[in-house]
């Protein structure tokens, strides 16, 4: 007797279908193994990252770690030595270790000294080697030039002595030399010719260090009087212009009547205005220094100047900071403001006036 399942089919073939359908759907062999050999190799692996990641964590502890020991080392042993750490040695400091802390009030003292000595003339003689000892009434300084040979065969034929002349004056205690500077190309035939000169006349102030341009006429009077009062050892200094004829025993004659006068300005006194439009004769291009009324200060006119020793020597010294101005009168006369100075406006020096006295004219 066949038995029927609930759908009419015999039981037989339905038990034979559910068979069939459960072979279709089991896995096969093949892919059972590859599963189970997927399965340790990927527990291996979780297992060894897992280990890495603890050794790494152990790592960046263990280093933390050690920071924060080092840190704390470090802070004690700061907090210890605070109180001992070496401070920064000042110059002060160095030159008390070596014994020489008054070092530097001594230099000062001995620079002022100095600059004191040189002033009332103790060092005039040691200056310089071929200075002489004698001690003289004046020095008077010729400006010239390269160009002016004429003028100077002139002078020295007529109120300026020459040859045996020249040296019996200097006995007198009066010195005239021409003050001329270098040419500024140095060694050529313009320096030739004045060495040439020199040689045969002997009456020449050579300033070594002066450029003799018509724009460094201001600069001049500074290597004059500084040259002069190093190489001669006199009471006074006297400037002249190259067109200047002088009257040279009416000039001695006012210069020994103020013998032994300390802070001397001689000359003829002049003030007037500053001149600020370029290209006029006179134009100062530093006129803005002399006040709204654009005047000039007294000062003695470049024809003629004489300074006393110590003026002089004022500018001997202190030759590297003086100002000067478009004109030598001018600047000289702006170094003496300021010192101790006796302005002594003589008429007689006045060299354009029609006096009939006066020691110097115009050529």
């Amino acid at each position: 007797m066949e038995n029927y399942s609930n759908n009419g089919q015999p039981f037989r073939e339905t038990l034979g279908s559910i068979m069939r359908n459960d072979r279709r759907w089991k896995p096969s062999s093949s892919s059972t193994a590859a599963a189970s050999s997927r399965s340790p190799q990927s527990s291996r692996t979780s297992i060894v990252m897992a280990f890495l990641s603890c050794l790494a964590w152990l790592y960046v502890a263990g280093r933390l770690w050690e920071d924060a020991e080092n840190r704390t080392v470090l802070s004690n042993l700061l907090q210890k030595s605070f109180g001992h750490m070496p401070r920064i040695l000042t110059l002060e400091d160095k030159l008390a270790t070596l014994g020489c802390d008054g070092m530097e009030k001594k230099i000062v003292e001995t620079e002022m000294e100095l600059a004191l000595a040189k002033s009332q003339g103790y060092l005039g003689d040691r200056m310089k080697g071929n200075g002489s000892s004698k001690r003289f009434l004046a020095v008077i300084g010729v400006y010239t030039g390269f160009g002016s040979r004429l003028n100077r065969n002139v002078f020295r034929g007529s109120w300026m002595p020459r040859g045996e002349a020249l040296k019996k004056l200097e006995e007198r205690g009066v010195v005239i030399r021409f003050v001329i500077g270098r040419s500024p190309n140095r060694g050529d035939s313009l320096d030739r010719n004045i060495d040439e000169e020199n040689r045969r006349t002997k009456d020449f102030l050579i300033l070594e260090n002066h450029e003799e341009a018509a724009e460094e006429l201001p600069k001049k009077a500074k290597y004059f009087f500084s040259t002069a009062i190093e190489t001669w050892d006199a009471e006074f200094y006297v400037k002249v212009d190259d067109n200047i004829n002088l009257d040279l025993n009416g000039l001695i004659g006012i210069l020994e009547s103020h013998h032994g006068q300390h802070g001397a300005y001689l000359g003829c006194m002049k003030s007037g205005n500053v001149i600020n439009e370029v290209g006029r004769q006179w134009y100062e291009p530093q006129w803005w220094k002399f006040g709204d009324e654009k005047m000039y200060f007294r000062h003695a006119s470049g024809s003629l100047m004489i300074l006393s020793k110590d003026l002089a020597r004022y500018i001997n010294i202190n030759s590297a900071s003086l100002q000067t101005y478009a004109h030598d009168d001018v600047s000289v006369g702006s170094w003496m403001i300021g010192l101790e100075t006796t302005y002594i406006d003589d008429t007689r020096l006045c060299c354009g006036s029609s006096r009939q006295d006066k020691v110097c004219s115009v050529t």
